[in-house]
């Protein structure tokens, strides 16, 4: 067979992506990983305090339950779609008790493959082309990937410093909110660490009464507090079921970012709706994951103030360290971030670079969460005290 026969018989076909995907801007925090990977090849012994996943493992006692029901022979077959009535169960219980909020486990609870997979499956089920997503910014980028993906439009809402993060739902022009279906919020707040209060989820409530929007409120560093000042739901305000669901992860809560579990609850028609989409996308999570959650959902509390309280140490190594080098920073009431002005001379990309390359200390720029991010740095608290104590120094040194 000739040359030229074999390039015929075995041409290779052209694979142009989608417009969707070629309008995508490179996800944050794998370009953040690739600067970190160059700078670990040119021997640099990084701090990485940029990407938000526990250092700390996932309490034994989680563990435990999950090895005792992989063993299961039940839990090695199709898991139910919307997850085990018990695990369901377990949030509506766990609800009740955290926020004396009442759910139906059978129609107000949706398991979820952690809860980034609901947000980026939310607006397949409610926008059509041309309709308008009210999402804030900065914030998680899923929420604008995830609009897009459902071909529709968002519209950023400004979190600024001015307006303690909060979204100016004033400043939203009418002819927006004609074509608006879904807002985004998200408190406590990644990346600004920003805490919400009843008066502005009363706000959200009836605004989005009136407008006729879907409120999808991400609530996944809910459990993440300090100074014993707990956050309170979005779902706790009267009205929130009739207009919006919350979403919740077990990752941060329980260190669980492998374990890929979390759940939606609030409105039953938006819940069916997002679960129409799972149902032709997903087959639902490992049900021996779900009873390690249930097990994760009825943790006691000393546990879980051990891991806030080693967080609380780390945030007040790293805020008092950056106050006292002159750095503007937002002390955390929650979350696991600390939000950060970056000094005069730099923008947020050139900061990074900077601290990496003299620092060894590796921080996300402001401006990867959304242009109102620009001039700012987030560090996550994710590296034992020790380590931060050193990352404070290594910065006084760089700046």
């Amino acid at each position: 067979m000739t040359e030229a026969r074999r390039n015929k018989l075995h041409k290779k076909i052209s694979i142009d992506l989608a417009k969707r995907v070629k309008g995508l801007p490179p996800y944050l925090f794998a370009a953040i990983d690739k600067m970190k990977q160059e700078a670990l090849k040119k021997g640099i012994d990084v701090i990485d305090l940029s990407i938000g996943d526990p250092d700390i493992p996932t309490p034994k006692h989680i563990v435990q339950r999950m090895k005792k029901a992989v063993e299961n022979p039940a839990h090695h077959r199709y898991p139910s779609y919307e997850g085990m009535l018990s695990f369901r169960q377990a949030v509506a219980d766990w609800y009740k008790r955290r926020f004396n909020v009442k759910l139906d486990p059978k129609t107000e609870v949706l398991s979820l493959i952690g809860s980034k997979e609901g947000i980026g499956h939310i607006p397949l089920a409610f926008i059509n082309p041309g309709d308008v997503v009210l999402v804030p910014s900065p914030g998680y980028p899923v929420y604008p990937v995830a609009t897009l993906f459902a071909d529709g439009k968002s519209h950023i809402m400004p979190l600024i410093e001015k307006n303690k993060y909060l979204p100016d739902l004033k400043a939203i022009p009418n002819d927006v909110l004609k074509k608006a279906k879904l807002m985004f919020i998200n408190y406590p707040n990644n990346p600004t660490s920003a805490v919400a209060d009843r008066n502005f989820y009363k706000s959200v409530i009836e605004f989005a009464a009136k407008n006729n929007i879907l409120v999808c409120h991400d609530a996944a560093y809910s459990e993440v507090y300090y100074d014993g000042k707990k956050p309170m739901s979005f779902l706790q305000i009267p009205g929130a079921k009739d207009v919006g669901i919350e979403f919740h992860s077990l990752s941060k809560t329980y260190n669980m970012t492998g374990w890929r579990i979390g759940f939606a609850a609030g409105n039953a028609n938006a819940l069916a709706g997002l679960g129409k989409i799972k149902t032709n996308l997903d087959s639902g999570i490992f049900q021996a994951v779900q009873e390690a959650g249930i097990e994760a959902l009825n943790t006691g509390e000393p546990v879980l103030e051990k891991i806030r309280d080693t967080y609380q140490e780390r945030r007040d190594i790293l805020y008092n360290g950056l106050k006292n080098l002159g750095l503007k920073v937002q002390k955390p009431r929650a979350t696991f971030y600390l939000w950060a002005k970056v000094p005069k001379g730099f923008n947020s990309s050139g900061f990074v670079a900077h601290l990496l390359e003299n620092a060894g200390v590796l921080g996300t720029p402001g401006n990867g969460f959304g242009a109102p991010g620009e001039g700012y740095i987030r560090f996550a608290l994710t590296v034992p005290a020790k380590r931060m104590k050193e990352a404070v120094q290594r910065i006084g040194k760089a700046i």
